[in-house]
């Protein structure tokens, strides 16, 4: 099931975005600044993969369910998407969090 991962973050994601459009939490309470925090924590945790890659820590292995496009050694098409993903629900909790806070 060729690309069965890159489905997964893409629906994950398309599941929280409607949780925060609901709520208002993150994304569209100012989709141009969670823009630049999405991508400034993408290319963090991005920086810190490549690292690791090189290090020898982060290897892929043989998966049917990537896509198998990479776009370096090491580093398929999936784990930046991954790496967004985990950006954008962090900052959704945050967002949950203080709201929550906000109620207290």
């Amino acid at each position: 099931m060729t690309g069965l991962y890159l489905a997964a973050i893409m629906l994950a994601a398309a599941g929280v975005l409607v949780l925060d459009r609901r709520y208002g939490l993150f994304v569209w309470r100012s989709p141009a600044k969670a823009a630049v925090v999405v991508a400034v924590g993408t290319a963090a945790l991005l920086v810190c993969d490549l690292i690791a890659i090189r290090a020898g820590v982060f290897l892929v292995g043989d998966s049917p369910h990537l896509t198998g496009v990479m776009l370096a050694e090491h580093l398929p098409l999936e784990e930046p998407l991954f790496l967004a993903f985990l950006s954008l629900v962090t900052m959704v909790l945050v967002g949950a969090a203080e709201r929550w806070g906000e109620r207290s």
